[in-house]
């Protein structure tokens, strides 16, 4: 079983890649 502490960080992990993929795309498409 996983705890309730390893899926929040799992989440939070998860998030921060998202939220920084989203800042990469976002910044290549302004470059254009």
């Amino acid at each position: 079983m996983i705890t309730v502490y390893e899926a929040l960080s799992l989440m939070i992990t998860f998030g921060s890649l998202i939220v920084a993929v989203i800042t990469i795309v976002i910044s290549l498409e302004k470059r254009k």
